[in-house]
């Protein structure tokens, strides 16, 4: 698989999957995960953008540590992702105003406008992926390499690692 096909898949995923667990390193350097909505995604650009809350732990790790990690998995358990990168805290309004739905309203008291709103952009620098396959197929590799006492290998899907 070509490095441009690597992107359009990662792409793809992250377009699909749309929440992510976002971990960030605590003051302590203890991992700290939450749950985030992808807003909007350009790997080819390096940029995901989320919109985030602030004061909040998130928020607060990244302005300590804007190492960050973003883990993606698809609905059918099939697919998973990995995105390691550098967190941004932005203030722009017009990519607010682009990024923006109705649905934040639910969110912030006061909707776009609301203080506590902060964009997030994540500038990714590395990738991992990996797809299950089959799982009807995996099942039946698993048992037979069980009986022979022989280890299934790489067979059971597909894998890459990407730097962006």
């Amino acid at each position: 698989m070509s490095k441009q096909e690597q992107m359009d898949t990662i792409q793809a995923l992250v377009k699909d999957i749309k929440y992510t667990m976002m971990t960030t390193r605590t003051a302590d350097d203890h991992l700290h995960s939450c749950p985030m909505n992808t807003t909007e995604t350009s790997i080819g650009a390096k940029e995901i953008w989320f919109i985030g809350h602030t004061p909040s732990d998130t928020v607060e790790n990244i302005k300590k540590n804007p190492e960050v990690n973003l883990s993606y998995v698809t609905h059918d358990d099939k697919n998973y992702l990995s995105i390691a990168g550098k967190a941004e805290l932005v203030e722009d309004k017009e990519k607010l105003d682009e990024l923006w739905l109705p649905v934040y309203n639910a969110y912030f008291e006061h909707g776009i406008d609301d203080p506590k709103v902060q964009l997030i952009k994540v500038v990714p620098h590395g990738a991992e992926f990996w797809a299950n396959g089959n799982s009807f197929a995996n099942i039946f590799k698993i048992t037979a390499a069980a009986v022979t006492e022989t280890a299934v290998g790489d067979s059971l899907g597909e894998n890459f690692s990407i730097t962006l």
